[in-house]
């Protein structure tokens, strides 16, 4: 089994900028993709970004692009999302995934696609 542990969420103004992190633990594989996904208020839960394995290939919601980043650190089991520039409509739980890959390349913006899930971490900007 595999835990996913994020932290680093909390409460930002406007504008202001937050660093989630997500460390894997348990079980390994060789190989794996992982991304963030997040749930606003009220709403359904919704893809944010992702990375392959190598890192090299990275996607993006159209909401965040420009905004946040991702990158990993695989010798830390660790993947990152950088959130710059935060505006309310940020607001939600945000929660990381993985998920076993066999290419180095390949990246997933499909929840469903995604095996493990971390437990979330909340995410409050202020106007």
């Amino acid at each position: 089994q595999v835990q996913l542990v994020e932290s680093g969420g909390g409460l930002v103004q406007a504008g202001g900028s937050l660093r989630l992190s997500c460390a894997a633990s348990g079980r390994t594989f060789s190989m794996y993709a992982m991304g963030w996904f997040r749930q606003p208020p009220g709403k359904e839960r919704e893809f944010v970004a992702a990375a392959s394995w190598s890192g090299g290939v990275t996607a993006y919601a159209d909401s965040v692009k420009g905004r946040f980043t991702i990158s990993r650190d695989n010798a830390k089991n660790t993947v990152y999302l950088q959130m710059n520039s935060l505006n309310p409509e940020d607001t939600a739980v945000y929660y990381c995934a993985l998920a076993q890959v066999y290419n180095a390349r390949r990246i997933i913006t499909r929840s469903y696609e995604y095996d493990y899930w971390g437990q979330g971490t909340q995410v409050t900007v202020s106007s």
